[in-house]
């Protein structure tokens, strides 16, 4: 399928500015990107504890709002990120940071529009057994699904990459978990950087997987940056992704080569937005 400027699909993008834009304060990132053509962005979790104050909530969700973009998608609280920490949904004795940030989430996404949340599994932690704490991730994401599911919105769970004691490395190992909860609105987001990087073939995670995909991210690999600075047939795999049934938003999560204007290049201003 050919998009309007001669792309190989016409999926629409959402640009993640919590790694685009970050010559900027993160409340003047939206703003930004809108001028470079953008009308739908993401966002890590944009605080710094799962409990910011209301007037820091407030003051997020008025930059989106004044910069005229769509929020797409929103993580909860997944810790300390710079320190190595990697989502609290499995995370024995964090329950409650992770109710709170829930909470947070949907009233911003209701403010907001946002449907879809990224719940990241979280680390193994040293002196905790895995089953505890996937048990502790069974009820975190059923809980928060069926909250979600009172909005119209999906949670999305993501293999990462860089982490080793994150256990979901594989658009497989996120699926077991799917099937283990069987609820239909929690689904794979796939992010083509992290899987190619653990090993995963993404033409058979694509072929196999897609039906089960709520989220697509990309950045090219090696390196993380900006599609055409690494191996990946970036273009090619989100064609075969359309082909596939694949309609929603693709996240431009990549760390830019020099500046994130100058990054975005190989992207058509005309196919920045909607």
């Amino acid at each position: 399928m050919t998009g309007p400027a001669g792309e190989r699909h016409s999926l629409p993008y959402t640009a993640n500015l919590s790694i685009l834009f970050t010559e900027l304060p993160l409340l003047e990132r939206a703003q930004a990107a809108r001028a470079a053509g953008f009308t739908k962005v993401e966002y890590w979790w944009p605080f710094d504890s799962a409990d910011p104050s209301g007037a820091d909530v407030d003051r997020f969700a008025r930059s989106i709002e004044q910069a005229g973009v769509q929020l797409t998608g929103l993580n909860f609280y997944a810790g300390d990120m710079a320190a190595g920490e990697r989502g609290l949904v499995s995370w024995v004795g964090r329950e409650a940071e992770f109710a709170t940030s829930l909470t947070v989430a949907l009233g911003l996404a209701e403010r907001l529009g946002c449907r879809s949340f990224n719940a990241l599994y979280g680390n193994r932690i040293d002196g905790t057994a895995p089953s505890e704490q996937d048990d502790l991730a069974r009820t975190h994401l059923a809980t928060a699904a069926k909250a979600a599911e009172g909005i119209g919105a999906q949670l999305v769970l993501e293999p990462l990459s860089g982490t080793p004691a994150y256990p979901l490395k594989t658009a497989a190992d996120a699926v077991a978990v799917l099937d283990e909860l069987g609820l239909h609105n929690v689904r794979l987001l796939a992010d083509l950087y992290h899987l190619a990087v653990n090993g995963d073939d993404l033409d058979t995670v694509i072929a196999r997987y897609t039906p089960r995909t709520g989220h697509v991210q990309i950045a090219d690999a090696p390196g993380r940056h900006q599609p055409g600075t690494g191996e990946l047939d970036l273009e090619g795999h989100l064609e075969k992704l359309q082909a596939a049934g694949y309609a929603g938003p693709v996240g431009i999560e990549y760390k830019p080569d020099g500046s994130t204007v100058d990054s975005l290049a190989w992207l058509p201003y005309e196919r920045r937005g909607n």
